[in-house]
């Protein structure tokens, strides 16, 4: 049983990774769930989960010519199997994003849920390659219509190479959205996953290189990610089969 979500957003700043570990953290209750930092220009995971002086990350595994194992990058973190990437200049500019396929193969023989944090843009190679490579993404967006925008963008995207989506999180969500939410139960492949109210205990997390639901386990903002977590059927997935597709799937050479 496995299925891999690309976790994104058509710009930054939405909340996208403390999206992605809070989500984790809720499906690892009942999953075996690993969280791979797939953003490789702009990684900042491995700061949310306390894994700032990783030896090893994703960097090192898409670099051509090494013998870098999987494992050596895998980390388990609360509850969670978690694979960071770098933030060095010099490590992205040496990464071969064509490698994130064997990596995520690799990575799908041995979990239930494989949830990718995906670069907020779509402007190169290895921004969209979470979302050719996942099964469905889980769209993050602020509840404004310019996000929302941006979101079916992605979605559209996705779509083209035959990505489906599991649902919409309304992040940082500070009054009223329901016009908002509306509109995108119109557009949207999938439903509303949960509104996400705005929280301090967000920022206080980051600060104490932990995740939402660990640093703050009772607050709103936690119990929201739980109830999208919960919205989120897992399909089953021979973790062989998915294995072989991550190999063989198409990269696209222009965006």
């Amino acid at each position: 049983m496995v299925e891999a979500f690309a976790v994104a957003s058509g710009k930054g700043g939405t909340g996208k990774t403390t999206s992605t570990l809070a989500l984790g953290m809720a499906l690892a209750e009942t999953h075996d769930v690993t969280v791979v930092d797939a953003d490789t220009g702009m990684a900042n995971l491995l700061f949310h989960a306390g894994l700032s002086e990783a030896d090893v990350t994703l960097h090192d595994l898409l670099v051509t010519g090494t013998a870098r194992d999987v494992s050596a990058a895998t980390y388990e973190r609360f509850g969670m199997s978690v694979v960071p990437c770098g933030t060095s200049l010099a490590g992205f500019e040496r990464a071969d994003p064509d490698r994130l396929r064997e990596v995520v193969a690799e990575l799908a023989a041995g979990t239930d849920v494989l949830l990718l944090d995906s670069p907020a843009a779509l402007g190169s190679k290895s921004a969209v390659l979470p979302v050719v490579l996942a099964d469905r993404v889980i769209i993050v967006v602020e509840p404004t219509i310019p996000a929302l925008s941006d979101g079916l963008k992605v979605q559209e995207y996705a779509r083209s190479y035959g990505t489906e989506t599991a649902g919409v999180l309304f992040n940082k969500v500070r009054e009223d959205v329901d016009r908002i939410v509306e509109q995108a139960d119109r557009h949207f492949g999938g439903p509303t996953l949960a509104r996400v109210p705005a929280a301090d205990a967000v920022r206080r997390a980051r600060q104490a290189g932990e995740p939402l639901l660990a640093h703050a386990p009772d607050c709103p903002a936690a119990a929201a990610f739980r109830r999208a977590a919960d919205a989120i059927t897992v399909r089953n997935g021979d973790g062989d089969a998915v294995a072989d597709r991550f190999r063989s799937a198409v990269v696209p050479e222009t965006i």
